[in-house]
């Protein structure tokens, strides 16, 4: 795991040099740049696989025609590497992936997607050709942004790089704005700033001659259902899931295993362990507030699986204290503030190992949000005469605003916020923060009509293009989930919250293998009735605890509604004061300051609006 940075065409070394320094948290162990006429190329390691010099980067064929740096992991280098050896043209200097990566490239050109299974982000620079390839993994689990500006070709690991090059300026994208404000994340491809742009999920790029030749998917996601029985499909997915894990065992340095007690990273856990001669380290956090606590599950998987288990026990105050500067560590605003608790558990982890294993993708891969539940009771609910639609709606706001985890109240109000919407708006509503109605309210006229999507949910639209006209509303919807929620929520907060503790973090669940079988897969196998992830439970009967398999669903957040009524009120008040809101002119200030006054009140849990407000007027301030 690392971060690269680079540019083709225009540049100097100290451009390159200023671009690499604020990735290094992203890479502690080396910072390196070379710079030639028209090409930078910079890496910041932190080593994983090869911890000696020899695999530093940027790293060159050995007639130096091929220049690479490389952020991530490929996790079938071995057998590629005997592949490569067989052909007698390769001398390996090294024993790391990196130099497979370069060799690939040399050997199959773009066809090298086809080889490899991994998370990466990479360039390749190839002088002899004067291209330049930039290259995202299928699922996104690495970031890559870039800019073209004039006939140069910026990009890096995390914006901001870019902001160090002097051809790139620091402008609010208005059409970004209204998209984070919607989904609490900038959506892929946006950014939030102004010409520079997120590298999409399976797609590689190539700069020649000054433009962008191409910029096209190498992988995407397919449903392809197959007539399979229910045992079958579990014993494939045992196998698939197994292989994922073991292969992600794979390194040079300490690794260990979040474990935070749920389903997921239990069952990772149980295959990691499967495939371990020692006890394996696991690592979880509890909270004192006990609807956002799971430390007692951790234990009880710990002890049955034989791990040496790590726990530590946050109090308010260590996420107190992080709330005001998380910012300082996202160079785009985002709000979904499990970060929090997601960055204080990658700090614990960073103390004993320097790689981790997560439970992260099941939850899209396999239905097991609260939003696929929706689903199952949505045309129940939508054959009620509308007057009792409407009824239920009012009765809604009449119930007891709770500061609980997931409370009956939000998951309620959530599902009627987008019942009128398709099936796939409604995820997105349930899960982002503003809709476009409270938008119309919340922006200023001068912003609205600079605006080329008004509603923000055009991107929605376009991914639905994107498949087949049969394709079930099921998989629509899963499409989407793993097009935005997964990509640019769930793997953005986990990257940046391990990679500022310098700790890779890697994903089973996401294996590209995995993803395609679960794809073939019925929907029943997936959700049965009001029971999502039917399949993994199925599974992992018989391998864990029964009540860790069985056990509602909990999430891993803060108690962030009863903080902003108590601890951050004083700092919800000053960032969202008139003053600071006309700093900018943006947002309706009347209207903030009642979406304040109803939540400080107790009238309403407004605790998405006015954190994803507060995180973007964090972000203003230090960016813009």
């Amino acid at each position: 795991m690392c971060g690269i940075a680079g540019f083709t065409g225009r540049g100097s070394e100290a451009d390159l040099l200023r671009m690499i320094k604020k990735l290094q948290h992203r890479g502690p162990d080396f910072q390196g740049g070379d710079h030639t006429p028209g090409v930078g190329l910079g890496h910041a390691r932190l080593s994983i696989i090869d911890l000696s010099s020899g695999a530093n980067q940027p790293f060159y064929t050995e007639d130096r025609r091929v220049g690479m740096v490389f952020n991530g992991e490929i996790y079938n280098y071995l057998p590629l590497k005997a592949e490569l050896a067989k052909t007698g043209r390769y001398h390996f200097r090294t024993t790391s992936d990196t130099e497979v990566l370069l060799y690939l490239y040399q050997e199959h050109g773009i066809g090298l997607f086809d080889k490899i299974n991994g998370m990466f982000a990479f360039a390749i620079h190839d002088f002899e050709r004067q291209r330049t390839l930039l290259a995202r993994d299928r699922m996104g689990k690495k970031p890559l942004y870039y800019a073209v500006v004039g006939q140069t070709l910026i990009y890096g690991s995390e914006p901001k790089a870019l902001l160090q090059h002097p051809l790139i300026s620091k402008e609010l994208d208005l059409d970004a704005l209204n998209a984070y404000l919607t989904f609490e994340y900038v959506p892929t491809p946006f950014s939030i700033f102004k010409g520079i742009r997120k590298l999409e999920p399976g797609h590689y790029l190539t700069f020649e001659r000054g433009e962008i030749t191409e910029n096209k998917p190498f992988w995407t996601v397919q449903f392809n259902h197959q007539d399979i029985s229910f045992n079958d499909a579990k014993e494939q997915f045992d196998t698939l899931l197994n292989d994922a894990t073991a292969a992600r065992l794979i390194a040079d340095v300490p690794l260990g295993i979040f474990l935070s007690g749920g389903l997921d990273s239990s069952a990772i856990a149980y295959y990691a362990q499967k495939n371990s001669t020692v006890p394996l380290k696991t690592f979880s956090i509890g909270f004192n507030e006990k609807s956002y606590d799971e430390a007692d599950y951790a234990r009880q998987v710990a002890k049955h699986l034989g791990t040496d288990h790590h726990e530590k026990i946050l109090t308010a105050q260590d996420s107190l204290d992080l709330l005001p500067t998380i910012t300082e560590k996202l160079d785009e605003p985002f709000a979904d503030a499990s970060i929090i608790p997601t960055y204080l558990l990658s700090q614990f982890t960073r103390g004993q190992v320097t790689v981790a294993l997560g439970g992260d993708g099941s939850d899209e891969l396999l239905a097991g949000y609260p939003t696929f539940q929706s689903d199952y009771a949505r045309p129940y609910f939508a054959r009620l005469p509308r007057a009792v639609r409407a009824m239920a709606g009012q009765a809604a706001n009449l119930l007891p605003v709770s500061d609980n985890n997931i409370s009956f109240d939000f998951k309620v109000k959530q599902f009627l916020k987008g019942f009128e919407q398709s099936p796939a708006y409604t995820h997105t509503l349930w899960l982002g923060s503003f809709s476009p109605n409270q938008k119309q309210v919340l922006l200023s006229r001068a912003v609205r009509e600079q605006l080329t999507d008004p509603t923000g949910m055009s991107l929605i639209d376009r991914h639905l293009r994107e498949l087949p006209a049969n394709t079930s509303t099921f998989d629509q919807t899963s499409y989407i989930y793993y097009q935005t929620y997964l990509l640019d929520d769930i793997l953005t907060k986990v990257d940046r919250a391990s990679m500022y503790n310098s700790l890779e973090v890697r994903a089973p669940f996401l294996d590209y293998r995995l993803v395609e079988f679960i794809n073939t897969l019925p929907d029943k196998f997936k959700r049965k009735g009001l029971t999502g992830k039917y399949i993994l439970k199925e599974l992992m009967r018989g391998k864990l605890p029964e009540n860790i398999i069985d056990r509602p669903k909990k999430g891993f957040g803060i108690p962030l509604s009863h903080w902003l009524r108590h601890e951050l009120r004083d700092l919800c008040d000053e960032l969202l004061s008139e003053s600071s809101l006309n700093q900018h002119g943006l947002f309706d200030t009347a209207f903030v300051a009642k979406l304040k006054k109803d939540h400080f009140d107790g009238k309403q849990n407004n605790r998405k609006l006015l954190w994803t407000l507060m995180v973007f007027q964090q972000w203003y301030r230090q960016y813009i």
